[in-house]
């Protein structure tokens, strides 16, 4: 079996720390069990090798072996290829996993992400744009919390699309957007209860902290 290696940024500024998307990555390793060790980028000096394992200059990517495969997303998928632990072998089980996953992604953290943004950088204004966010956010969660009501992982046995979609839901909670979302609350308290994500939490932070 190929080494895995996880490359992340030497050092982020304090504001994004335990955010940053190889968090998501480190989790699902640890669920798994699959033995890794990470390296280190620049943040602030970022050289052609970079864009050459990760075109748009971000982190995190994966190597195993020959491979070289960048979005978090699509390191998830390739992770629970090697470990029913992150995703069924069987087709429905595979494909329900699947499409909770490019949910997180594409429904959810599409809506998040640009309202969260503003929030970090301490921007409360009430314009029409952040209205519109707002909005966009409230319903996604609405629908969400509706989903998780009655079920205690999205398909059935924790997963890759768990980890994700806590993933997204951790930053909501982060600027207390799930205060009225029982459901959303309780789902991103199990998924970060789990001694794997513990792990891969402080395990980031440390990374961070020992560039300081």
């Amino acid at each position: 079996m190929a080494e895995l290696i996880l490359t992340t940024f030497d050092w982020v500024p304090q504001m994004p720390r335990g955010f940053v998307r190889d968090l998501r990555v480190r989790w699902a390793l640890e669920e798994a069990g699959l033995p890794y060790r990470v390296e280190g980028v620049p943040f602030r000096d970022r050289g052609p090798e970079h864009f050459l394992h990760q075109p748009f200059g971000q982190v995190p990517w994966l190597t195993d072996g020959e491979l070289s495969i960048f979005e978090s997303g699509a390191i998830l998928l390739h992770l629970g290829e090697r470990s029913k632990a992150l995703m069924p072998g069987d087709p429905r089980g595979r494909a329900e996993v699947s499409q909770w996953l490019f949910a997180a992604l594409n429904s959810v953290e599409m809506a998040v992400l640009p309202w969260a943004l503003f929030l970090f950088l301490g921007d409360t204004s009430e314009t029409p744009g952040h209205k519109l966010l707002h909005d966009f956010v409230q319903a996604r969660l609405r629908h969400m919390d509706g989903v998780l009501e009655n079920r205690e992982w999205l398909a059935g046995a924790f997963s890759i699309a768990d980890i994700l979609m806590a993933d997204v839901l951790r930053l909501v909670e982060h600027f207390d957007g799930l205060q009225t979302y029982p459901a959303c609350s309780a789902y991103v308290a199990r998924a970060t209860a789990r001694p794997a994500f513990r792990k891969a939490h402080a395990d980031q932070l440390a990374h961070f902290a020992a560039a300081d």
